[in-house]
């Protein structure tokens, strides 16, 4: 059964920094893309950031491009999203989602094509 558990999200202030965590199991890392998804109420979920399995190979999203970083642990089967200069805007559910796909990153898929989904965990940026 493939599982992602995501945690460390939380109350932040704006500018601060926050590390999320992605936890994945029962899926063969090398072939996914991994990739982090945020929403608020009301709007659709976004895409911001991915990463390959099998090659580290990376995207982000404008809005966040400079100031979050993904990176990976292959050995515990864990994907990072170091999250700096928090803004207002950053406040959402945080989701990390799998997408099979053995290549590189070349864009972020829509929601739609990831095949597994962790339950989300909640940013709030706050003074």
């Amino acid at each position: 059964e493939v599982q992602l558990v995501e945690s460390g999200g939380g109350v932040v202030q704006p500018g601060g920094s926050l590390r999320l965590s992605c936890a994945a199991s029962g899926l063969n890392f090398e072939k996914y893309h991994i990739g982090w998804f945020r929403q608020t109420p009301g709007k659709e979920r976004e895409g911001i950031s991915c990463i390959s399995g099998s090659d580290s190979s990376t995207y982000y999203t404008d809005s966040v491009k400079g100031r979050f970083t993904i990176s990976k642990d292959d050995a515990s089967k864990m994907v990072y999203l170091q999250m700096n200069n928090v803004k207002y805007e950053d406040a959402a559910m945080y989701y990390c989602a799998a997408s099979w796909d053995p290549g590189s990153v070349a864009y972020m898929r829509s929601a739609l094509e990831y095949d597994y989904w962790g339950r989300g965990t909640q940013v709030t940026v706050s003074s």
